[in-house]
């Protein structure tokens, strides 16, 4: 009788469906070619998958936390923005011009031997009072101011500080608009700021120059001007005929009324330095006036 190699021959062949037809099944199935492939299932990737998804939630979620805790558990409000006007540039010194202008008059004042004598002058007040130098108008027979707009009129000296060389003038007719300059404080210059001077130097009408302030607080003497202290010292050019005209800052404020230039010579020309009242001083004669 034949047997299988390797069975003893007193060994029993297993009962089928006995405990060791199980254990050889399940050996036998380990040996299927499909029982591996079952680790890699769409089954199988699915919950690996959404087990990762919980772990990273998870993680968010105590970061979160986290974050709340450090800031007392309150979420930090973000900063609000509000609109902001942008700084708007100074004035330029054709815009000085063209706001100070109208309030610029031409003078004449006529002498006893027949010549003239001109000069400056700017409107202060809504009445149409001037105040000028008084070294232009001082002794005149007659005393004539030609308006922005062309308008003409006779004047007469209201009122004179001699210590200051200034002078207020009364018109007898005002132009349909009169245009007061904006006043400003000449307590508030620097050595170095911008200032413009306007006025008919030389009889050449209403021009303009430009420089700064080189000196304050200086006094001069001489036997034709301001002898009073505190004048505003400038290099913007002037020369005969300025006198009397506005000294504007860079805001287009009239903070002095030029009255003099210095010259070791005596040629009365300008090489650089120029002298005018503080507007206060002239406006109260010498006194002082509220400021604006």
């Amino acid at each position: 009788m034949l047997r299988p190699p390797g069975r003893r021959e007193h060994e029993a062949a297993p009962a089928e469906g006995g405990p060791a037809s199980a254990v050889a099944a399940e050996r036998e199935g380990e040996d299927r070619p499909g029982w591996r492939g079952a680790l890699s299932s769409p089954v199988f990737l699915r919950r690996s998958a959404l087990g990762a998804f919980v772990v990273a939630a998870l993680a968010v979620t105590a970061l979160l936390f986290y974050a709340l805790g450090s800031t007392g558990g309150s979420p930090v409000a973000a900063p609000t923005v509000s609109p902001k006007p942008s700084a708007s540039p100074p004035p330029t010194v054709a815009q000085i011009y063209a706001a100070i202008a109208p309030s610029v008059v031409y003078i004449e004042a006529a002498r006893s031997g027949g010549g003239s004598e001109s000069g400056s002058g700017v409107i202060v007040n809504r009445d149409g009072t001037i105040l000028t130098a008084l070294h232009v108008v001082n002794g005149a027979q007659s005393i004539t101011v030609t308006f922005a707009d062309g308008t003409q009129s006779p004047v007469t000296v209201a009122g004179d500080d001699p210590a200051d060389d200034i002078a207020a003038l009364a018109p007898a007719t005002l132009p349909s608009v009169v245009v007061p300059a904006v006043l400003g404080r000449a307590d508030r210059l620097n050595v170095g700021d911008e200032v413009v001077a306007i006025g008919n130097p030389l009889g050449l009408t209403y021009s303009t120059t430009a420089g700064v302030v080189s000196g304050l607080n200086r006094h001069i003497s001489g036997t034709d001007g301001p002898t009073g202290a505190n004048l505003i010292q400038f290099d913007a050019a002037v020369n005969p005929g300025s006198s009397g005209g506005p000294l504007v800052n860079g805001r287009g404020e009239t903070v002095g009324i030029v009255v003099a230039l210095a010259n070791p010579t005596r040629a009365g020309t300008f090489i650089g330095i120029g002298f005018a009242v503080p507007i206060a001083a002239a406006v109260s004669g010498g006194g002082r006036a509220p400021q604006q």
